[in-house]
């Protein structure tokens, strides 16, 4: 079965960098776009990034562009997102999730993983 398993978050200061890693099983990674998306503490879940299957196209939500670097190893099975300058409002829970198509824009997929807690303080 499609299993998506994140890792790398935890609490870091504002302006400080994270790398959250996801590793992707039980389909073929290569054939399926990719985005995280995250769900800060009482708001509801937003998209942060999104690239292509083959990584030709990679699309960044307005509020991470310029801090965040979206990235895959289809070798690996494996998802990446780099992120720098961080602050107080990239608080949240950060989910790796397999797009349903290769639209790409907002929040579409149909798994997810459980998620990955980054906590930025002021």
């Amino acid at each position: 079965q499609v299993q998506l398993v994140e890792s790398g978050g935890g609490l870091v200061q504002s302006g400080g960098s994270l790398r959250l890693s996801c590793a992707a099983s039980g389909f073929n990674f290569r054939d399926w776009s990719m985005s995280w998306v995250r769900q800060a503490p009482g708001k509801a879940l937003e998209w942060v990034a999104i690239i292509r299957f083959d990584g030709g196209i990679i699309k960044y939500a307005e509020s991470v562009k310029g801090r965040c670097t979206i990235s895959r190893d289809n070798a690996e099975n494996a998802l990446y997102l780099h992120m720098i300058d961080l602050k107080p409002e990239d608080t949240g829970v950060y989910y790796c999730a397999r797009r349903r198509s290769h639209y790409m824009e907002g929040i579409d997929y149909d798994y997810r993983g459980q998620g990955t807690l980054v906590t930025v303080s002021s």
